[in-house]
């Protein structure tokens, strides 16, 4: 071959730092790979290559979310689930700070001031005019009555997530409470990302991701997908409708 073992297994272990495109083109045609498929992989490595619009900020992210951030700017649309917190790409800026500042171990507040920042600019995803990501959230009854920050910053965000709701490309509904545990358990939250398909070697495979308090992970197999998928259906079945969910939402903002 005309690269290196080590330089072999650092690709196959995806430890390299840099990806270089005729690397890329060795180990496909080493591999058998078609000539449509090498050619979108290379066009991936040239992007990896390129520096993202996060990349001066990537010291504010937990580890693997910069690379969550690459998949959610590329994707065709999302189904979010959120049992505990408005989901990102919906929070408002008060309530992203309200939420950074009882964070642990606690932030400089220029960090958390740049943090709130990258959080608005991944946002736009859902409101730009050419092509914006189509999103589908179900997010649990909970949210709308756990507190976080003062009574007007929980009112105006629960009416921006029934604003956003009206958009075309963004569908929300609310999980009731009475729908209790509609796959018998428990369900930590998830984004199942499907991607566009491109015109020379098709869609990429759906990724899951998830998120603890200690770290990320990211599901590629296409059994676990596919049980994602059946979780998405599941809790999509026992939620609300669409305008009964923006009513519900706008009802819960008007009492705060």
């Amino acid at each position: 071959m005309e690269i290196s073992r080590s330089t072999l297994g650092r690709l196959e272990l995806g430890q390299n730092e840099k990806v270089k495109v005729h690397e890329v083109d060795y180990i496909c045609r080493y591999y058998g790979l078609s000539d449509e498929r090498i050619e979108f992989l290379k066009s991936l490595a040239r992007e990896a290559n390129t520096k993202s619009w996060f990349h001066a900020d990537r010291n504010l992210m937990r580890a693997g979310f910069d690379t969550y951030v690459g998949l959610e700017a590329s994707a065709g649309k999302l189904h979010l689930f959120q049992p505990l917190i408005v989901p990102g790409l919906l929070q408002t800026a008060d309530y992203a700070k309200a939420l950074a500042v009882t964070e642990l171990p606690p932030e400089p507040a220029d960090a958390i001031e740049r943090r709130i920042g990258l959080r608005m600019q991944r946002s736009a995803i859902l409101t730009r005019r050419h092509k914006p990501v189509h999103a589908e959230f179900l997010i649990h009854e909970a949210v709308l009555r756990i507190a976080v920050g003062p009574e007007r910053t929980m009112s105006a965000q629960l009416r921006h997530i029934a604003d956003m709701g009206t958009r075309d490309n963004v569908t929300v509904r609310i999980v009731p409470n009475s729908a209790g545990y509609p796959i018998g358990e428990p369900v930590a939250p998830y984004i199942l990302i499907d991607f566009p398909p491109d015109a020379r070697a098709g869609a990429e495979p759906s990724v899951v991701y998830t998120e603890t308090t200690v770290g990320t992970m990211f599901f590629e197999e296409s059994e676990d997908v596919r049980r994602y998928r059946e979780v998405h259906e599941a809790y999509r079945d026992a939620s609300l409708e669409e305008r009964q969910s923006r009513d519900l939402l706008r009802q819960v903002a008007a009492r705060r």
